[in-house]
């Protein structure tokens, strides 16, 4: 690529630099809190809250505590908060049938948050791994492989359950094959036309997932398991474009792409190659990563926290899932 400029000393880059005017003028990439949305825990009971040991400053709450910081997000300007539930250990079984009670905790939760900040979008997170007593994201054969057919049919009634709850997005985050088509066929059939789908299309199979299963309650059950039989390989991003295609064919409306920042090449190649919606999860591991580093005096908490989530929105990410979206809200509030 050739650039139209004259040589130096007629072209100064600098020039531009040195006032604040002219670099806010300039800036390319913009953070708000509209790109925001906040992955929060839920557990049972009320005027309950758990600490997540590997996540400081991260608590699983229950719903009516879930339901104030949704009015709190809202009245910062974040748009959507993402429901991830703690499941008691006496609901988990082999086929994961607590994913579509209807009176289960994301169901309740969806209810409740719709009900107290009706302008508050509701994502809610369809996978069974919360559920099933082996921490896989499927139906188990007896060799221990995770049956994707099977699968997709318990994720299908899981999302109409989220639907008829009144999720505003459903979430899959299984990475089962043809899971997106035969959910969107589904909330058609039941006349859930406009209920989203926010597909993690190009999920890898990442070490950095860590703090987010002990928060969830999976990571005893997985143990020494994996899920490389269906989560991507970290080292493919051609393979990413490939899902991508097959859920926006299938009927997705968002795609992921889950981690975010060691993934930033993969954002990129996917907003530019199909010019839709392109979400990212800045992960359990990044947020931890990021918070120890603050808690030892490593580095500027506030700083780091806003340029990591900036770097997200010039990768082409039209949303950000992270933890710090309040904490960043609030930021941005004060700056205005």
């Amino acid at each position: 690529m050739s650039f139209p400029r004259a040589p130096w000393p007629h072209t100064r880059m600098r020039r531009m630099r040195k006032d604040d005017f002219s670099r806010r003028m300039m800036r390319e990439s913009v953070l708000t809190p509209s790109d925001l949305i906040y992955p929060v825990f839920i557990i049972e009971g009320e005027n309950r809250t758990e600490a997540v040991a590997s996540m400081p400053g991260v608590e699983r709450m229950s719903i009516d505590l879930l339901c104030r910081e949704a009015e709190q997000l809202a009245a910062l300007g974040v748009p959507a908060m993402a429901l991830f539930p703690s499941t008691p250990a006496e609901a988990k079984s082999l086929d994961a049938a607590e994913a579509w009670n209807p009176d289960g905790l994301v169901q309740r939760c969806t209810r409740a948050i719709k009900k107290a900040v009706p302008e508050m979008a509701v994502i809610t997170d369809v996978a069974l791994d919360p559920f099933t007593i082996h921490g896989q994201d499927g139906i188990l054969d007896e060799d221990g492989y995770v049956l994707n057919e099977e699968t997709v049919q318990a994720l299908v009634r899981q999302a109409l359950s989220h639907a008829e709850a009144g999720a505003d997005f459903v979430a899959p985050s299984d990475m089962m094959d043809g899971r997106i088509g035969e959910i969107r066929q589904a909330l058609e059939d039941n006349h859930y036309i406009l209920t989203r789908i926010m597909a993690y299309s190009a999920k890898y199979a990442s070490a950095y997932y860590g703090p987010f299963r002990d928060a969830v309650g999976s990571a005893g059950n997985l143990g020494k398991a994996d899920k490389n039989t269906y989560q991507m390989d970290p080292g493919n991003s051609d393979e990413a474009l490939h899902e991508i295609a097959l859920d926006l064919a299938e009927g997705a409306d968002v795609v992921m792409v889950k981690p975010g920042m060691p993934y930033l090449d993969v954002i990129r190649r996917v907003k530019d190659e199909f010019k839709v919606p392109v979400f990212a999860y800045q992960v359990s591991g990044e947020y931890a990563m990021h918070m120890a580093a603050f808690q030892n005096g490593w580095l500027d908490e506030d700083k780091v926290m806003m340029e990591s989530l900036l770097a997200f929105k010039r990768a082409g990410a039209s949303g950000i899932l992270t933890y710090f979206a309040k904490r960043a809200a609030q930021k941005l509030a004060e700056r205005n």
